[in-house]
């Protein structure tokens, strides 16, 4: 029987214990471990149980899982506020908040979009509005903050603040996307002081820096590019160590309500870009001396603000800007050839009524075994898949929740599950966060 707290947390079932051959991870940063929204994790089960729930308030952040526990990050009034919880109870461990008075432009949520991360000893926050803010792991203390909107004078973004920072060895490194510079900002990781700036020109999109080595090199990759008029924006490749400026290849719609959100994919010594309001998807081939060459080119391969997966040289994502005509769509990496395309109707029944929905803009999470996959469709349907360039084949599916703009990748680590229900959903029920249990294997 479920048990109530005051708190707005909801206990329904302890999870399974984990077995001895468990391969698990945590989920401390955007898209996981290796930036790529690739797990490790075995063994899973396709049905999922439900464990705790907790009532949020507005938001599209991700949660993030370190070291048993999970961070969550949204908005309640005016305030972002930043929760750390038990991972199988969904106990409050600590909570902190700040102000920030925020108004969407175009009347979305007024919550956070970043992702909380953690590097295990430190969570660090950035705000709709620009607070960047460093959090002790263990007490929810705030270590160091900065208003990085106003230190750098950042007007609003379309959307405000929304592409997650990145930790990279001892830096946090940020989009700050102030067009006359800098466009990348990075900080000691331990004491928020600026180590250095990088590349000017290009406003900051809603897509996550990304840091990869590439011909024996660390370099980070930011894909920039928000409302600007002229419309500017693109990939700036830096040095890791200096900030200084690699190469920029420029790839932005050229119309004003346009943004690049989907995080660079690195494959090797190649890079794949991606945006759904007319350049599509390209592919780069990078070369030692800062040069590099652009393979190909598909217009029907754009991906709004989720980001495609690789696996054994293909790519797997959806196309086009949704919720509508947002199909699943795989390509050859090699030549950019559209394999298949496929945009299921899923039936769900909610409250005595037979709803026809999409997976509409979803997210995935690939797993190394096999051709598996989990998609998290945007109205609350979570489903398994098997993804090969022969095509895409359903192997079950679960209703979590019905409700809109569930956009944010779950955290998948320790075998469990945590999702965000962004919206109330269609039977009344509040935004929350939910953890399920995907635990698998014989317990020995």
């Amino acid at each position: 029987m479920p048990i109530l707290h005051e708190d707005g947390l909801t206990f329904h079932a302890p999870p399974k214990p984990l077995v001895a051959s468990a391969v698990t991870h945590d989920w401390r940063d955007f898209l996981g471990p290796s930036h790529n929204a690739l797990s490790t994790e075995s063994p899973l089960r396709e049905t999922p149980k439900l464990v705790w729930e907790r009532v949020k308030g507005e938001g599209y952040a991700s949660p993030c899982a370190v070291a048993g526990k999970v961070i969550v990050f949204h908005r309640l009034a005016e305030q972002e506020v930043v929760e750390c919880v038990a991972a199988e109870t969904g106990k409050r461990v600590w909570k902190s908040a700040y102000a920030a008075p925020y108004s969407d432009r175009y009347g979305f949520s007024a919550g956070p979009r970043c992702q909380p991360i953690s590097d295990g000893k430190f969570v660090y926050t950035y705000g709709v509005t620009g607070k960047l803010t460093c959090l002790a792991l263990a007490t929810g203390q705030v270590v160091w903050k900065r208003d990085i909107a106003a230190e750098y004078k950042v007007p609003q973004n379309y959307f405000g603040v929304g592409a997650t920072p990145l930790l990279e060895g001892n830096l946090l490194i940020v989009v700050v996307g102030k067009d006359a510079g800098p466009s990348v900002v990075a900080f000691d990781k331990a004491t928020g002081k600026q180590v250095w700036a990088g590349g000017k020109g290009w406003t900051a999109g809603y897509a996550s820096p990304i840091a990869a080595t590439v011909h024996g090199q660390r370099r980070i990759f930011a894909f920039l590019g928000g409302d600007s008029q002229p419309t500017q924006g693109g990939l700036l490749c830096l040095e890791a160590a200096t900030g200084k400026v690699h190469f920029t290849f420029p790839w932005r719609a050229r119309r004003y309500e346009s943004v690049n959100a989907s995080t660079p994919v690195v494959i090797g010594n190649q890079v794949f870009l991606s945006e759904c309001y007319g350049m599509g998807g390209t592919l780069l081939d990078l070369k030692p001396d800062g040069t590099f060459t652009q393979l190909w080119t598909n217009k029907r391969f754009g991906m709004h603000f989720m980001t495609a997966i690789h696996k054994n040289g293909y790519l797997y994502g959806i196309d086009g800007h949704g919720p509508q005509n947002a199909p699943l769509v795989c390509v050859e990496l090699k030549t950019g050839k559209e394999l298949w395309r496929e945009e299921p109707e899923w039936e769900v029944q909610s409250q005595g009524k037979t709803l026809r929905l999409a997976p509409a803009l979803a997210s995935l999470i690939a797993f190394k075994e096999k051709d598996r996959c989990l998609m998290m469709g945007e109205y609350g349907q979570l489903a398994w898949l098997e993804l090969s360039p022969k095509g895409y084949k359903e192997l079950s599916r679960s209703s979590l929740f019905v409700a809109r703009e569930s956009w944010g990748t779950p955290a998948l680590s320790r075998g469990l599950l945590t999702v965000c229900q962004n919206e109330t959903g269609v039977d009344g029920t509040p935004r929350r966060v939910l953890c399920f249990d995907l635990r698998g294997g014989e317990r020995t």
